[in-house]
């Protein structure tokens, strides 16, 4: 028996708008509806009445998968989730894996661990008959959590999804890592030093090239001693900040909030003040920076409005304004700059 999947093949078109025209939708062209007509019936295609059935059946229901609810980015990344979705009048289930408070960081290249939690999930989302499924990651990387073949209609917000089908929303860390080095540079610094976070993070690895895209175009040379690699947390931006002062640096650029609270506790042990005797700006604009003095200049994170476009994405696809071929997008969304007191003129 031919399948929906064999009619789109032979038209060169989604299944998603083959669907459209034996369902009668808008928003498919009067030549390709004909072709696909044709080939229904020259191969005698006769729908799943059953299984059709159960799909229409739509539910309203979204089911959010989160890699843990208690990383940072999460909470902001799920109320741009259900602020879109209460819009349209949807509902939210949300399953949180728990992966960091289960294994903290052993997990990353854990296959076997990580499916372990989240495959059940996925079964479970499939028999709620949830509309669509966005995932939340807990960081950036390329994530292998939805086959090929997973029929549900799904959304990436805060990673990348190795499925080719699955949009993507993130926030652009190149674009914001090149305008706050930029910003340093017209505050007249030109030994501007890096504490970056694990050296084969994607975050690192793009905020890197955007640090490195702003001093070429200020004719500074690069200097890869003045890039020390830490692991987003205090500690480290305390280990890292005594070899960038013996280097000679005026400004360093934290690629964390966090690591820029640990370079504020050295300076503090030997008597330096951020600002004065040395430029600090962080990353991710966290709650803790309002305890910094003086105020810690940092980049912003998008997290609602990620939230926000996800999900947008997603249910532009369930009512038809998106075909599927459209769907593997990446869209990356800008992050905003926060001037305090920690980067003055040098």
């Amino acid at each position: 028996m031919v399948t929906i999947k064999e009619i789109a093949r032979e038209c060169g078109v989604s299944v998603t708008t083959v669907s459209n025209v034996l369902n009668g939708k808008a928003k498919v062209g009067e030549e390709k509806r004909r072709k696909i007509l044709e080939v229904i019936q020259a191969r005698e295609y006769s729908p799943n009445s059953i299984a059709q059935g159960l799909r229409m059946q739509k539910t309203r229901m979204i089911g959010i998968i989160a890699e843990d609810i208690s990383q940072f980015s999460t909470p902001e990344i799920v109320e741009g989730v259900m602020s879109c979705c209460e819009e349209k009048g949807y509902r939210l289930i949300v399953k949180n894996l728990r992966l960091y408070a289960r294994w903290r960081d052993s997990w990353f290249d854990n296959a076997d661990a990580y499916h372990s939690i989240l495959d059940p999930v996925l079964a479970e989302m499939n028999s709620t008959m949830v509309d669509g499924v966005i995932y939340i990651a807990g960081h950036a990387r390329i994530i292998n959590c939805f086959p090929e073949n997973y029929h549900i209609p799904a959304v990436m917000a805060y990673g990348y999804s190795q499925n080719r089908h699955v949009p993507c929303v993130l926030m652009d860390d190149e674009q914001a890592s090149y305008q706050i080095v930029n910003y340093m540079i017209g505050k007249g610094h030109r030994r501007i030093g890096v504490i970056a976070g694990r050296m084969n993070n994607i975050h690192t690895q793009r905020r890197l090239l955007g640090y490195q895209k702003a001093l070429y175009e200020a004719g500074i040379l690069y200097n890869p001693l003045w890039v020390r690699y830490g692991d987003w947390d205090k500690e480290s931006g305390y280990q890292e900040a005594g070899p960038l002062l013996d280097a000679g640096v005026t400004a360093v650029f934290c690629f964390s909030d966090r690591m820029a609270g640990g370079l504020y506790h050295y300076m503090a042990e030997h008597g330096l003040c951020p600002g004065k005797d040395l430029a600090v700006a962080g990353f991710d604009n966290q709650d803790i920076v309002e305890y910094f003095i003086p105020g810690l200049t940092t980049m912003d994170l998008p997290l609602i409005e990620i939230g926000h476009t996800a999900a947008r994405l997603l249910l532009q696809r369930l009512e038809g304004e998106k075909e599927e071929e459209e769907a593997g997008e990446q869209i990356l969304l800008p992050c905003s700059l926060i001037e305090r007191d920690s980067v003055q003129p040098v």
